[in-house]
């Protein structure tokens, strides 16, 4: 196919377009300024910016599908970058360009945990985006909803392990825990998201669906921060749990600037994320690469 693909100089953006050239389809990347040699050799460009609907005219032209990956992980609401502009006006945005250049397929980059009655505006401009796309009216329309997802990242580049090492694990002598840190998250690697992207095209009894994307395990977040030492090579540290309820106005206040999360993050910390009856395995058959020391030694 002909495929239309945002984000691709992304972190997952990368992955994907690599994947998707492997598997033989020809692969357009949208970005915000031309890199001087593309975001992955070979792959043409074109300039245009998901939140100026006039720069994506024409751009989707002869595309038989998209693929919709830029997202944020932190707003900036001062340069107008907030999670509804660019998850949910930014996705209605491409779907309009897409439905007017006749595209076919669209292909949705959504997160796990997204719904109506999120506990972050993350989460609820996501579900807003994936209505957008699914009530569009494509011939064949995919949410795909990965959970937090691991693997090398480009410099400079957020994958949210090398972020824990970071801020966290190698700065820290003793490592703050929000909450009991039980809550549960089940980590999935970026090629196998990428797979799934990929293979979502060429499924049309998957049109109208929103799948989560998992890793090979669920487990609780303190054990995630011990695998993720292992994997960069840093011995374990004592932890001290630190109060949620008294954590959560400090945040408020501090949160993204003098401290390395925010609010948004911090709920959906404690919130969790597990994906019950994992597409990756259940529907793509791919089984998923663990969450160890192996699959982590580029954190070292």
């Amino acid at each position: 196919m002909n495929v239309f693909l945002t984000g691709t100089t992304g972190f997952v953006g990368q992955y994907v377009a690599r994947s998707l050239a492997k598997a033989g389809h020809s692969v357009r990347a949208l970005v915000r300024s031309k890199p001087v040699e593309g975001p992955n050799p070979g792959i043409p460009t074109v300039e245009g910016d998901i939140l100026r609907p006039s720069s994506l005219y024409g751009k989707a032209e002869g595309m038989d599908a998209v693929i919709h990956l830029v997202g944020i992980i932190e707003e900036r609401p001062s340069k107008g970058v907030t999670f509804d502009a660019v998850h949910h006006v930014g996705t209605q945005n491409m779907v309009v360009e897409a439905k007017r250049a006749g595209v076919r397929s669209f292909i949705q980059m959504s997160a796990n945990g997204a719904r109506e009655d999120g506990v972050s505006a993350y989460q609820v401009s996501k579900w807003k985006a994936e209505n957008t796309v699914l009530r569009a009216g494509f011939e064949h329309a995919v949410v795909l909803r990965p959970s937090l997802i691991f693997g090398k990242p480009a410099p400079g580049q957020p994958e949210f392990c090398s972020q824990l090492v970071r801020t966290l694990l190698r700065p820290f002598p003793v490592w703050p825990v929000f909450g009991d840190g039980a809550y549960q998250m089940q980590p999935v690697h970026v090629e196998d998201v990428a797979t799934a992207f990929t293979n979502a095209l060429e499924r049309p009894d998957l049109n109208g669906r929103r799948l989560c994307l998992g890793g090979a395990d669920a487990m609780a977040y303190t054990d995630i921060l011990r695998r993720i030492a292992d994997g960069a090579g840093i011995g374990h540290r004592p932890m001290i749990r630190q109060p949620a309820a008294l954590m959560a106005p400090i945040i408020a206040v501090l949160g993204g600037w003098a401290l390395p999360i925010t609010s948004d993050q911090f709920r959906m910390l404690l919130d969790g994320n597990v994906c019950p009856g994992n597409a990756l395995e259940n529907v793509f058959n791919v089984a998923p690469r663990a969450f160890d020391r192996e699959s982590l030694a580029y954190l070292s």
